[in-house]
């Protein structure tokens, strides 16, 4: 899970769309609530619905009288409401929401493992096959239209892997804490390079890393882990804030000391 929000991560910092992560992660929701009136995986729900909600965004901002910020408030406010309607129909079922939003590792299945595994597989086959058209989308959409790339369709494809990975990561850390692991990896990541590649392989790293040893912390000290997995990558990226060569507070004060001393000098 870690790694795979590292991956995709990457693409949410650059492109700013740390909002859309947070409407797919409680559009879901519905999903998840109609999975339990059916008695079928959560996954299954939060999947067909973490897909249809990506869908509907590439679709709606299409129109130019739509724009992509409007689509995606009027698509996460109303999948949102739909899940409370229809959780208010349901008795008893304040344990379960309680672990969708914020998460339970615990109670994450054999299937869960596989089905995680096998999403964030897939999200760095699709990553390293389009790396290029994402890239130019990322950087710069108006080239990638003017060479002939299909960039609503690459927008879309972005789109339904955040839907997947977030999907992979509920189970872990909840629908409210997810959001955090799409874009702390990534941001702490930007801070120790300027290369994408190794960017996206230092975000993967912090992801998972922060996965393990969030769980380790968690079972010694009895914290919530999905919470604790989020503290401890959020305390790598203010270390990272401070420390990182270049980027870093500290680097970037001895910089400018060093530059007020040469030009002293000259």
């Amino acid at each position: 899970m870690g790694a795979a929000c590292g991956l995709i991560g990457t693409y949410v910092v650059l492109r700013g769309m740390a909002f859309i992560g947070d409407a797919l992660s409680h559009a879901i929701f519905p999903g998840v609530v109609v999975a339990f009136l059916l008695h079928i995986s959560f996954f299954i729900g939060a999947l067909a619905f973490g897909l249809i909600t990506a869908v509907s965004i590439g679709g709606l901002s299409r129109n130019r009288r739509v724009s992509e910020d409007t689509a995606i408030g009027v698509l996460f406010a109303g999948m949102f409401a739909l899940g409370i309607v229809l959780i208010s129909t349901v008795k008893g079922y304040t344990a379960n929401l309680a672990s969708f939003l914020f998460g339970n590792v615990l109670g994450v299945s054999n299937e869960d493992l596989i089905a995680g595994a096998a999403i964030s597989l897939l999200v760095l086959i699709v990553l390293i096959l389009f790396h290029k058209e994402l890239v130019l989308v990322a950087f710069d959409s108006d080239m990638a239209e003017a060479v002939g790339l299909p960039v609503w369709l690459v927008n879309l494809g972005l789109l339904l892997l955040m839907a997947l990975t977030i999907v992979v990561s509920l189970s872990a850390v909840g629908n409210i804490l997810v959001v955090a692991m799409l874009v702390t990896p990534a941001a702490a990541a930007r801070l120790w390079t300027d290369r994408l590649r190794v960017m996206m392989a230092l975000s993967a790293l912090f992801g998972a890393i922060a996965g393990v040893a969030g769980l380790l912390t968690s079972y010694y000290t009895d914290w919530a882990a999905g919470g604790t997995i989020v503290l401890i990558v959020t305390a790598w990226f203010g270390i990272s804030l401070v420390f990182a060569p270049r980027h870093g507070l500290v680097s970037r004060v001895v910089d400018r000391k060093s530059q007020v001393v040469s030009r002293a000098e000259s």
